[in-house]
């Protein structure tokens, strides 16, 4: 039998998941935790646990600083994040952290058993769009501390209008063919948002937007 943990402090993903795993007999939810302390605590009276199942927005310690103890005090328990948070910084101190793997809870029943027996052999199981997303990070570090306690930045209406349109992957002649301007002007926007956001590509300026709720 595969002993798993829970930790989820939402009632109704936290049904869904469990009816998800009950459709495979070699699986056994041990308990269930709805913060990250509550799992800890949980984990030190009984930590003949395969795996963890992690939810990452949880009150009183969130699923990441809680990876981060499990791993260290516990180096042969698995954790899956189990999340619908996608966004870069998770993902990177996610697995900073230790995570084996990394899943979002549309995941079908069938990936989420699939992910669970592969990362006990030693596999490391992620979402495709969080592959994606992992690869990128690797080939573009970001250095997300530098973001943080930063003046206020203020971005004219514009100039979101441009940076929307850039993390959508738009080249500037469809983003000035959009906002029926020239592709000299989407240049000026850009170089403006640069320089306010203290960045040197699009990558940059879209997670920097990204973190301070701009976009």
């Amino acid at each position: 039998m595969i002993k798993l943990a829970i930790a989820e402090d939402n009632s109704f993903l936290l049904k869904t998941v469990i009816d998800k795993l009950a459709f495979f007999d070699d699986l056994v939810v041990k308990f269930k935790a709805n913060n990250g302390l509550d799992l800890l605590e949980k984990i030190s009276k009984n930590h003949n646990i395969d795996i963890v199942l992690m939810d990452i927005e949880m009150p009183k310690m969130d699923g990441i600083e809680t990876t981060l103890l499990i791993k260290n005090k516990y180096p042969h328990i698995k954790v899956i994040m189990l999340t619908v948070f996608d966004n870069d910084e998770n993902i990177f101190n996610a697995i900073k952290n230790g995570a084996d793997g990394y899943l979002l809870k549309e995941v079908t029943q069938q990936d989420l058993y699939t992910a669970i027996t592969e990362t006990l052999n030693g596999g490391a199981i992620m979402t495709p769009s969080i592959a994606l997303k992992t690869l990128r990070l690797f080939r573009n570090p970001i250095d997300f501390n530098k973001y943080k306690n930063k003046e206020q930045i203020k971005l004219t209406q514009q100039e979101i209008k441009v940076l929307e349109q850039l993390s959508s992957g738009l080249k500037y002649d469809a983003i000035a063919h959009n906002l029926i301007v020239s592709n000299g002007t989407i240049r000026k926007h850009v170089e403006h948002i640069y320089r306010k956001l203290q960045v040197n590509s699009r990558l940059e300026a879209i997670e920097k937007a990204r973190f301070n709720n701009l976009i």
